[in-house]
């Protein structure tokens, strides 16, 4: 009933826009860009070979994907955002990261000044764009972060996210599909709560479009791929997009984002577990990820995909439950969903894969 009663309020506007336009906008952009981006990736070499035994593909993949998505979010803010300080930060941190990503597919760059990048573009939205996280308040915890403390805690979530969002991208449609299901959320904790007007939710909807454009080409079998352009770049925005929200506190908080991307940060921890372990540098590439574990259970990459897609979707719920209704109910839910997923990485043997081959070997 409550549900109900807040939903029949609902605007489909933003900035005089509708929200179906928008989406509709950005997703036929990015839709339209692919096959242009694919013969340019061609024509510059910037395709991922398979020459690796860590890879899944078979064939030359281009992997310019990124640059589509940021063409359509240009577009989208051309027409449907509201310019600003803000805005400009964000553009700006996003085409450097896009501009690295292009170098890097075409001649790779050293993943010590791809990190470097990563904090450049963050520096930039925090310190020119003056978006700084300053407290959370969480279940009665209130933690209060003075400068420059406060810069440095907002810079490092920024730079995390977007080497979740790197550290995932491993299978077709994978980092797009979970990006794509964020937005979603986004948009429709915004439409339930009847909260249209921040940036953040314009931005959910301009990516919304933008990223479901280019998982047409990239479900499996992908065509393309998007690159450490199109991961960088997505992590970068769902990171903003969480911030801005929770600094304005009119759609969200901190604990949304950490619900949604569970499976990310999950995954990216338990690598740098797994590396540690094995005495391994933590930005070593492996092929023991979680995505990777489903298809050792002789799940197909579609399949592996689809309950990927799943699981991030019952966090999605967890989330709007988190907001609409019982907290305490919300968190138990994402306990157990959490437990499944550590049943599934101690079936898997994910940490200790290595020591169990080892000991074949004696």
């Amino acid at each position: 009933m409550r549900l109900m009663k807040v939903g029949a309020y609902m605007s489909f506007m933003i900035n005089g826009h509708n929200i179906f336009v928008i989406v509709l906008v950005t997703f036929l952009t990015s839709l339209l860009l692919i096959p242009i981006i694919k013969k340019v990736s061609i024509h510059v070499n910037a395709m991922d070979y398979p020459n690796s035994p860590r890879k899944i593909h078979k064939k030359p993949m281009p992997r310019l994907g990124g640059v589509a998505i940021f063409l359509s979010f240009m577009l989208g803010y051309m027409l449907f955002a509201k310019s600003s300080t803000m805005m400009l930060s964000i553009l700006m941190g996003g085409f450097l990261l896009i501009l690295v990503g292009f170098i890097d597919s075409i001649n790779p760059v050293k993943a010590r000044y791809q990190l470097i990048t990563h904090i450049i573009a963050a520096a930039t939205v925090v310190i020119y764009g003056g978006l700084v996280l300053n407290d959370v308040s969480f279940l009665g915890i209130n933690l209060t972060f003075s400068y420059p403390f406060n810069y440095i805690v907002t810079i490092i979530f920024i730079v995390a996210f977007i080497n979740m969002l790197n550290l995932i991208d491993g299978l077709d449609g994978l980092a797009a599909g979970i990006s794509s299901i964020y937005f979603l959320t986004i948009a429709i904790i915004a439409l339930i709560l009847n909260q249209m007007g921040g940036l953040d939710v314009t931005l959910a909807f301009i990516m919304l479009g933008s990223t479901l454009g280019f998982l047409v080409y990239n479900f499996p079998p992908a065509s393309i791929f998007l690159g450490n352009c199109g991961s960088d770049f997505l992590g970068f925005l769902i990171s903003i997009i969480a911030l801005l929200g929770f600094k304005a506190t009119t759609l969200t908080s901190i604990i949304i984002p950490i619900c949604i991307m569970a499976i990310p940060i999950f995954d990216t921890a338990f690598a740098i577990l797994r590396r540690l372990l094995n005495g391994e540098g933590i930005f070593t590439p492996d092929k023991e990820h979680f995505h990777h574990q489903l298809l050792k259970m002789k799940f197909s990459p579609r399949t592996s995909i689809l309950i990927i897609y799943f699981i991030t979707a019952m966090f999605s719920l967890v989330s709007i439950f988190f907001v609409l209704g019982d907290q305490k109910q919300a968190i138990a839910i994402y306990v157990i969903l959490m437990i499944f997923l550590l049943f599934i990485v101690l079936k898997t043997d994910i940490l200790f894969q290595h020591k169990k081959k080892d000991k074949k070997k004696d």
